[in-house]
């Protein structure tokens, strides 16, 4: 018997869309697809960017000065971590025996106001084992989100592998990738948006955000030696009319537009099985995570492929918060304020 094994399991990749900025029927479509995953033999699904309750393509249709309704509809539509409506995905996680990778909008009791792209990764006993905020929002993202921190940057430690995960653009990030793959990482979990418009596509050269999820996608496989689980959003018809009328051309836009694309690459860089983009589906493919070991003997940049000598990478995993509450030490006067107990928000 050799000292290790390498486990073979079913991966699902969620293209779907939710329930265009409605929390409670997005919760349940997520645990709807929790559910059918399982009984399809999965034991990992990965759902999009900010699927919970929408990805705020808005921000690319029309000025900022308009989309405030959009924005309160957002943070309305948010949740938080821990939470009633999180919770509810873990219990179908539990139930249904299955590891969930899940995008959404988070909030906080901090703020009213303050968003952050995040991502969690739960159990197939209904645990977070990690919880990650994307660390730079893109380009008019940041018309919406904050800045993350370096707190979820965790390769997990599974019965399905070492596991760890980045979201759309941090996948171009040298620095994130390395800080996974030097954790050991076997299986990575890359979340996008449904469509990205960047310019009137009449005018030409509008992104191709298919080909830049595969380049990167490919990249980091064959970097990190590792399993890919390439999880994009679809833009439902709610969503499209919601949008539509937000401007002259807002329709126009949206329908000429790249969409995105969702697969599974293994860690030559190659595709395994099909993708989906035009689409909503579920993408079940069959892997086997002994395929990365032998790609290791050419280059293995968190081991023998490497000057560590040379290049030093230090991450600061602090999760940044606003304020430390800290017990008092010393009796104060009776007109001074002591907060307690110790926590952090």
């Amino acid at each position: 018997m050799p000292a290790k094994t390498y486990p073979k399991y079913r991966v699902a990749a969620a293209h779907v869309a939710p329930v265009f900025l409605d929390v409670d029927a997005s919760v349940a479509k997520a645990c709807s697809i929790i559910d059918e995953a399982a009984r399809n033999g999965a034991q990992l699904v990965a759902f999009p960017e900010t699927f919970i309750p929408a990805f705020p393509v808005w921000s690319a249709l029309r000025a900022p000065i308009h989309n405030h309704e959009l924005f309160g509809r957002l943070a309305a539509n948010s949740i938080e971590v821990p939470g009633p409506e999180l919770a509810r995905v873990c219990a179908a996680a539990r139930t249904a025996g299955i590891f969930v990778s899940l995008g959404f909008n988070e909030g906080t009791t901090a703020s009213v106001g303050c968003l952050w792209n995040s991502n969690v990764l739960i159990g197939d006993d209904g645990s977070v084992l990690n919880h990650h905020r994307k660390l730079v929002p893109t380009y008019y993202e940041k018309l919406t989100w904050a800045n993350g921190d370096g707190a979820g940057l965790v390769v997990s430690d599974t019965r399905l592998g070492r596991v760890g995960m980045l979201i759309c653009g941090e996948n171009t990030n040298p620095l994130a990738r390395f800080t996974l793959i030097a954790q050991g990482q076997q299986v990575h979990i890359s979340s996008y948006p449904p469509i990205w418009p960047t310019r009137d596509p009449e005018e030409g050269g509008n992104y191709d955000l298919a080909n830049a999820i595969r380049i990167r996608a490919a990249a980091h496989s064959f970097e990190g030696k590792c399993f890919n689980l390439v999880a994009s959003g679809f833009m439902g018809r709610d969503m499209r009319d919601a949008l539509a009328g937000l401007g002259d051309d807002a329709a126009r836009i949206l329908d000429n537009s790249p969409r995105s694309v969702s697969m599974i690459i293994d860690p030559t860089g190659a595709q395994v099985g099909d993708s989906l983009c035009d689409s909503e589906g579920l993408l079940y493919v069959d892997i086997d995570l002994s395929a990365c070991v032998e790609p290791k003997q050419f280059h293995d940049l968190a081991g023998q492929y490497n000057r560590f000598d040379i290049f030093k990478l230090t991450v600061d995993r602090s999760a940044n918060r606003p304020i430390t509450f800290k017990a008092a030490d010393t009796e104060e006067p009776d007109d001074v304020l002591t907060l307690v107990p110790t926590q952090s928000l």
